[in-house]
């Protein structure tokens, strides 16, 4: 048996999700050293070589931003799907299961074929790790081998556009060896400083590594000093930059009343003008996602399918409005019903907490008690966070997530919250405790949020699953 053929063999015995577990996850665990050194692209680069490079086959949409980078690349995906083009959509961390991260045509990958795409990278990466071992140094992470099944499935899959979302900042992410067709930056702010830098210019300097030589950039950047640096970049790249707020405008229009839920949905007004690429174009459009930021969001996304339009991928206004309409992601401004109703969103930074309560405000505020329960990560600015909510819930509950390391304890919760000016504080124990008490405090006719952490949201929309189950 050929060398290639034991290495295939070898890998279909192998549990794909337990081998996985045991690599290095920066999710999990923040890395010790250099950005340099535990990120880099020498490693993915000589992973997609030994896989036949299929990032060099893929026509890329790349999408990095501080908020709204997933939403975005799910809505330029569900745009074009009803297009009518086949997409691949790559985004993360997931919420319910791994097969989230990667869909195509709005559909996770089957179990069957992610375990398929894992053993054809496998061999790979154990070369990798035998010669990491030889030489002192590191094998494929675990973001790095999950890029890697992505790509191989997308190019089995056969797609006409892959949407890519950045695991983190963007010049060192392992999704920054595609060169992309447009380039899209959601925003900048301050979040993941220890791997980033400490200034909105030093974090953009790191989201813009994803602007490549003479590809299109849409940026939604509004930081005075983040922006500097865009523009500067794409004029050093010979780039294309379209701005929000300078070469397209966006509003957010509130929907109508729906009483089946206390988030209101919306809807953004569109305007752009002409260019040789695509006529003029303003309009009113329909958003399946709830949230006042969400408008920025489906403007980027209109901007950049109408940039597409010039590279060989048309999209009509109908599929415009039809793609904003459809999209769901789990865990963004998510309501679980119920006397009270839980809303369940992954705000995990300032700027995420800020537009958060901003759309619940309103639903808090008609209703008699309003309780916040909250779990974050260590490395996070957490009395910032709870400062943005503070003077919108009356009550607080903390708890730490069981998922991850990474929780912040209790005690950095309390003092958090007592700098952030909250009074009413109670632990709960683990998150469906918490969520218990947060149910007795609120009342039928009260509200909850959970927020703070995607690790969190998960734990109790999990938890939420298992009992619609059981109903």
């Amino acid at each position: 048996m050929s060398p290639a053929k034991s290495s295939r063999s070898k890998a279909a015995k192998i549990d794909p999700l337990t081998w996985l577990a045991a690599r290095e996850n920066h999710e999990r665990m923040p890395p010790h050293g250099s950005a340099e050194k535990a990120y880099g692209l020498s490693r993915m680069r000589r992973l997609l070589a030994a896989l036949g490079s299929p990032h060099r086959s893929l026509r890329i949409v790349h999408v990095a931003g501080t908020k709204g980078k997933g939403s975005t690349v799910a809505m330029i995906a569900s745009v074009l799907t009803e297009a009518g083009y086949r997409v691949g959509r790559y985004m993360s961390p997931h919420v319910h299961s791994i097969e989230e991260r990667i869909c195509v045509d709005g559909r996770p990958i089957t179990a069957a074929r992610l375990a398929d795409a894992f053993r054809r990278v496998i061999p790979a990466v154990e070369a990798m790790d035998a010669d990491a071992r030889r030489r002192g140094g590191r094998g494929p992470t675990w973001f790095e081998v999950v890029t890697a099944v992505a790509m191989v499935e997308f190019v089995r899959s056969g797609v006409d556009v892959a949407v890519l979302e950045t695991g983190l900042g963007g010049r060192l992410d392992a999704t920054n060896v595609s060169r992309p067709i447009v380039s899209v930056i959601t925003s900048i702010s301050l979040d993941h400083m220890r791997q980033l830098g400490r200034t909105a210019a030093a974090i953009a300097r790191e989201k813009a590594g994803i602007i490549k030589r003479g590809r299109p950039v849409v940026s939604g950047v509004a930081a005075p000093s983040a922006n500097r640096v865009i523009r500067e970049t794409a004029a050093r790249r010979r780039c294309r930059l379209l701005e929000l707020g300078r070469d397209f405008h966006a509003r957010h229009a509130e929907g109508p009343a729906d009483a089946a839920s206390p988030i209101r949905p919306g809807a953004v007004e569109f305007e752009a003008a002409g260019s040789p690429e695509s006529p003029a174009m303003a309009g009113r459009f329909a958003l399946g996602m709830p949230g006042r930021h969400q408008a920025a969001n489906a403007a980027l996304a209109i901007a950049a399918v109408r940039l597409l339009a010039g590279r060989g991928y048309p999209v009509d206004e109908a599929a415009i409005r039809r793609g904003l309409e459809k999209v769901r992601l789990p865990a963004r401004v998510e309501v679980v019903d119920g006397h009270p109703p839980i809303v369940i969103d992954a705000a995990h930074n300032v700027a995420s907490m800020r537009s958060l309560v901003e759309t619940v405000g309103p639903a808090v505020s008609a209703r008699p008690h309003g309780v916040l329960l909250f779990a974050v990560s260590a490395d996070k600015q957490i009395a910032e966070m709870l400062g943005e909510a503070a003077g919108t819930f009356e009550r607080l509950v903390v708890t730490r997530y069981r998922t991850n390391p990474r929780a912040a304890s209790i005690e950095a919760l309390l003092a958090a919250a007592t700098r952030a000016g909250f009074r009413d504080v109670v632990v709960g124990g683990t998150p469906d405790e918490a969520l218990e008490t947060a149910k007795r405090l609120a009342g039928r006719q009260g509200i909850i949020c959970a927020a703070g952490s995607f690790f969190l949201a998960a734990e109790l929309l999990a938890k939420a699953r298992r009992h619609r189950d059981r109903r």
